[in-house]
């Protein structure tokens, strides 16, 4: 498993603890340290997706609008439908405003992208995500994204926050 990910999302764990801090600020200073760590999480992923397009642009000789990233996972947990504060929204949103080039997003779960994305990226199937994408970026570890064999990775600029493809 690894050390870190995108963050914690869902309707109560992003949101309840602020609630605590706001009613009792100095016996909850160790929940304030731990949201606000949870919070930075994101920018440090797409800082990692950042640089992964660096490397990628170093090593060929494609400009930056010809990279293309592919995000998995949208979902605030792994084998669900549900967006609700969800980090990997918010780092799919940095990357795709970020990147010059096209953000590809794979969440088996749903349909349609939500009005937050749409637009900015495009919903792919996972095979042709990983057919297309220079840079993949595992947000969320859905059943489908573990069952993807190393070989499919091979050879491309990888940022797994979930430690599946390591």
């Amino acid at each position: 498993m690894a050390g870190w990910g995108p963050g914690v999302g869902g309707h109560c764990i992003a949101v309840d603890p602020w609630f605590i801090v706001a009613q009792n600020p100095q016996q909850a200073r160790l929940i304030r340290t731990a949201r606000e760590v949870n919070d930075g999480k994101p920018h440090w992923v797409v800082d990692q997706v950042k640089a992964a397009v660096a490397d990628c642009l170093a090593a060929t000789d494609k400009r930056a609008s010809e990279v293309k990233i592919a995000c998995f996972g949208l979902a605030f947990k792994p084998n669900i439908d549900d967006l609700r504060e969800s980090p990997a929204m918010g780092i799919a949103q940095s990357i795709a405003r970020w990147h010059s080039g096209e953000t590809l997003v794979v969440e088996p779960n749903i349909h349609q992208l939500p009005k937050k994305l749409d637009g900015l990226c495009t919903l792919a199937k996972l095979d042709a995500a990983l057919a297309a994408a220079d840079v993949l970026v595992m947000l969320v570890d859905h059943d489908e994204f573990k069952a993807i064999p190393g070989d499919a990775v091979n050879q491309r600029y990888v940022v797994d926050t979930k430690g599946v493809w390591r």
